[in-house]
């Protein structure tokens, strides 16, 4: 399950775990501004933002492989689109979008995989995201879990009883899932009503910037920037 690996890899400790949310947020946003415009045929451009990730990948202490290999979820949706420009006649715009995807999935995963949740959404507050917006995603993330308990509670009660898959049984089974889900999501919402919830999820303590944080946002931000000024120079 992507979601509770991402909350284990938030637990660790690195360089990027112990940075402020709020820059690394803001460091992503510019890395993926200067992804996003780079031209068809950029390709050194292209690499230098993929050396900018793998300096990260390192520098986070995250298992490099699985990171990758669960970024590629993005491929397949890049791919219809990829498909489409070869189609068209732009087999060099079909290769940017695959790149560009791929390159954009492993940049949010390496800063989901550095921060706790909590930290993340209270750095989109502090950045002046919509209250809506980042309570959805909050809640979106965390009844996950409890979509997952219960698909793993049913998957143990089918096994103990020895019944074999099929598509009539797993549509069921899917049927009951969600119906049990959403059981649970109410009780859940009664007990945080219950316990004075009002529309926002308080943070615990107040995060300061340190020197070291500044640095960072910085250099982040100076590298993107560089990386698209130099492909607009020299293109």
């Amino acid at each position: 399950m992507h979601h509770v690996t991402l909350d284990r890899w938030s637990r660790g400790e690195s360089v990027l775990h112990r940075r402020d949310a709020r820059v690394k947020v803001l460091a992503l946003a510019a890395y993926l501004v200067a992804v996003a415009t780079l031209d068809a045929g950029q390709q050194l451009a292209l690499v230098a933002c993929g050396a900018l990730l793998a300096a990260g990948l390192l520098a986070s202490h995250l298992p490099i492989g699985a990171l990758l290999a669960r970024a590629a979820v993005v491929l397949p949706f890049s791919a219809v689109f990829a498909t489409i420009s070869v189609l068209g006649g732009q087999p060099g715009r079909a290769v940017e979008l695959v790149e560009k995807s791929y390159l954009s999935a492993c940049a949010v995963l390496l800063v989901a995989g550095t921060t706790p949740l909590a930290n993340l959404m209270g750095a989109l507050e502090s950045l002046h995201v919509p209250r809506f917006v980042v309570l959805v995603v909050q809640f979106i993330y965390r009844y996950l879990f409890v979509v997952s308990e219960q698909a793993q509670h049913m998957r143990l009660a089918a096994l103990s009883r020895g019944k074999k898959g099929n598509f009539r049984a797993a549509a069921g089974a899917l049927a009951v899932l969600f119906a049990r889900s959403e059981a649970r999501a109410e009780a859940v919402y009664r007990a945080m009503a219950a316990r004075g919830f009002s529309g926002r999820i308080p943070q615990l303590g107040t995060p300061h910037l340190h020197p070291a944080d500044a640095g960072f946002l910085v250099a982040a931000v100076g590298a993107a920037a560089i990386i698209r000024i130099a492909a607009g120079v020299f293109s």
